[in-house]
């Protein structure tokens, strides 16, 4: 069985810095597309960053392009968010997501595995 374990939730005032982690377990971790999730009371469940199974492609929803960056780690069994210029809209619970040969699809329906969640919120 797949598991996921999102750290490095916290708070963090506007404009500021955090880096969130995952680590997987049960899987060839090597050979998964991984993916980051977030979401905040009352809202939908929104992509934000995903990078391919082999090599560095990697995709980006709109609202964090030039803010945040998803990087992995194989030998570390581990996936990366690295945020920056934090906002307050950015306040939400924060899911990592795996999919076997994943090519960085920004999809949440292509995802069978989740992680669950750690909180990021952000100060205004």
């Amino acid at each position: 069985q797949v598991q996921l374990v999102e750290s490095g939730g916290g708070l963090v005032q506007a404009g500021g810095s955090l880096t969130l982690s995952c680590a997987a377990s049960g899987l060839t971790f090597s050979s998964y597309g991984l993916a980051w999730f977030r979401q905040a009371p009352g809202k939908e469940r929104e992509s934000v960053a995903a990078i391919k199974w082999r090599g560095n492609n990697t995709s980006y929803t709109r609202s964090v392009l030039g803010r945040f960056t998803i990087s992995r780690d194989n030998a570390k069994n581990t996936v990366y968010l690295q945020m920056n210029s934090l906002k307050p809209e950015d306040t939400a619970v924060y899911y990592c997501a795996a999919k076997l040969f994943g090519l960085g699809d920004l999809r949440e329906e292509v995802y069978r595995d989740w992680g669950q969640g750690t909180q990021v919120t952000v100060s205004s």
